[in-house]
């Protein structure tokens, strides 16, 4: 670990110290390669050393792109993926369940092979237990318990340094936990907070909470965070965006908590490292807290994986 400041300060994934704001590469697909190698670029000059990635992004592009940009890779640079799904190119959802063992292996030498690594430092196992996204169906229902001994093997044999888990319920989070769990995916923001048992979980056990859609969606169940009145007034007041104020509450919620948002844009990059440095008021906390929801959102399709 370097003297260099980390954006939001530091978190933890496994055994890896982080910035707690990461950078999500998904959206680096639809970029061009010069587009991609300037925001992959300056996310390492900005301090930050987790970036999450997958090799059914694109398929296998944007880990192209990370490698293209970045090898030969800092020192502390920590790259995350995800397996279970495989990129099909059908719309409206690009993807299909790659649920099998031997699936997930392939998916993991995939990474390796892309990225030019001789082990990922994490992987998530990307369930499909949670919409919204690809159902799995026919022989692509798997037993967790099946999916954790493949990926516990590749750990085993050094191809993956640690095991996330995604899109999982709480009970399946603790059937994993044995396997000695490094972060989880779910979708959560400061609006819908449905998954704040599992949250709180992970903060008790150490794992590192790393949520997609922080900011909403425009998909159904994902209300937008912006758009919330109190989000936009505590913006307006500090000087800082919406989307500021949505990232700076999900890092001051819990100490665990670790951003990994995505962008195209060098611009839009610097203003999501720019939340870690926003302090909220104890009245603006009291005012955010009670805005969000615990409630089952009705989640509709997802568009490119998470």
């Amino acid at each position: 670990m370097t003297d260099q400041p980390r954006p939001g300060g530091l978190g933890t994934i496994g055994a890896s110290t982080v910035a707690r704001v990461g950078y999500g590469a998904m959206q680096l697909f639809e970029a061009t390669p010069d587009e991609a190698t300037a925001v992959l670029r300056r996310a390492v000059e900005l301090g930050i050393n987790h970036i999450d990635t997958a090799s059914f992004y694109g398929p296998g592009e944007v880990n192209r792109r990370v490698r293209a940009a970045l090898a030969p890779y800092p020192e502390d640079l920590v790259i995350v993926s995800k397996v279970g799904a495989r990129y099909t190119g059908e719309q409206p959802i690009p993807l299909a369940a790659a649920q099998r063992p031997a699936e997930l292996r392939a998916a993991v030498e995939d990474d390796l092979r892309q990225l030019g690594l001789d082990c990922v430092p994490v992987v998530n196992l990307r369930r499909m237990d949670l919409g919204p996204g690809v159902a799995a169906e026919g022989d692509q229902v798997v037993d967790v318990d099946d999916q954790l001994a493949e990926m516990i093997a590749l750990r085993d044999e050094g191809k993956i340094g640690a095991i996330g888990i995604s899109a999982v319920p709480l009970d399946v989070l603790r059937r994993a936990l044995p396997a000695g769990i490094a972060c989880v995916q779910n979708a959560y923001s400061l609006l819908d907070r449905s998954q704040e048992e599992t949250l709180r979980v992970c903060a008790a056990e150490g794992i590192a909470w790393v949520p997609y859609f922080p900011l909403g969606s425009s998909f159904p169940g994902f209300p937008k965070v912006a758009d919330h009145p109190a989000v936009a007034e505590i913006a307006g007041d500090l000087g800082v965006t919406g989307a500021q104020v949505g990232l700076a509450w999900l890092l001051g919620h819990t100490p665990n908590t670790l951003l990994i948002p995505g962008t195209r844009s060098v611009a839009h990059l610097q203003e999501n490292v720019a939340a870690g440095d926003v302090t909220l008021s104890a009245a603006a906390l009291e005012r955010l807290d009670a805005a969000g929801t615990t409630e089952p959102q009705p989640h509709g399709v997802e568009p490119f994986q998470r």
